[in-house]
């Protein structure tokens, strides 16, 4: 095998990659997000009735009703991080720096992303029921200023960031890659203006306002941005099509 027919096989084996790995982005975003609407923490400024207070010892009984969302968004983060990666192999060799930046900041958005759920899956729910509650109060989801909040404003403002930077790989020209290209900076733009509204009306009691927000925001991109990744991954799959 030639060093042009390797290369054109390797490039038909991250197409691939990358198309079904957008497709898989879109299903399992749209299954996380509808569970994590449905089974909202009782505590919070969203909170109306039958809410939990400090210092949160009394939640063992939403284990696992409300950490089930968990799980799956788990799964989409490492899915998110397989995306980023097929965009990169996707660049071209001259925006291959914008890539490169963009899937660092995919993997400092996925780190905290993930060890926040983990423990909160793995921890709280055996240190209750073993009567253990110190630190519970600062480590839950229920806390709507505590770590877990914290983590997830810092990981999806970097999935924010992160988007913003894999723009810049996709064309001006093309139709359909400019629309990705903008649906990525947008998504920038719509959650950095979120963390300034919200900490300008909020100051340091912002709750989990922002959290919700940058959520929403990247995952309603995460599922866009799947489809029609799907479609540029395909089309450089085939492309005499």
């Amino acid at each position: 095998m030639t060093q042009l027919e390797d290369q054109i096989k390797s490039n038909e084996i991250a197409y691939r990659f990358g198309y079904f790995t957008a497709i898989l982005t879109t299903v399992v975003t749209i299954i996380t997000f509808g569970i994590a609407v449905n089974t909202p923490p009782l505590a919070g400024p969203f909170c109306e009735s039958g809410c939990f207070e400090y210092p949160y010892s009394d939640i063992a009984s939403r284990f696992p009703r409300d950490y089930i969302w968990m799980y799956p968004a788990m799964l989409l983060t490492l899915i998110y991080v397989a995306l980023m990666v097929s965009i990169h192999y996707f660049a071209p060799r001259e925006k291959k720096i914008y890539s490169q930046v963009g899937l660092s900041f995919a993997l400092l958005a996925a780190a905290p992303i993930i060890i926040d759920y983990f423990i909160q899956v793995s921890v709280i729910q055996p240190s209750l029921l073993n009567g253990e509650h110190d630190g519970i109060a600062l480590l839950t989801q229920f806390n709507a200023h505590g770590i877990f909040i914290a983590l997830e404003d810092f990981g999806y403002l970097m999935m924010s960031v992160s988007f913003l930077f894999m723009a810049f790989v996709f064309s001006k020209t093309n139709r359909l890659e400019k629309t990705i290209r903008w649906l990525f900076i947008a998504s920038f733009i719509l959650t950095i203006l979120a963390l300034i509204f919200v900490s300008f009306k909020f100051g340091i009691h912002r709750e989990y306002f922002f959290e919700v927000a940058a959520i929403t925001i990247n995952w309603a991109v995460l599922i866009v941005a799947g489809i029609l990744l799907s479609k540029v991954f395909k089309r450089a799959m085939n492309p005499r099509e």
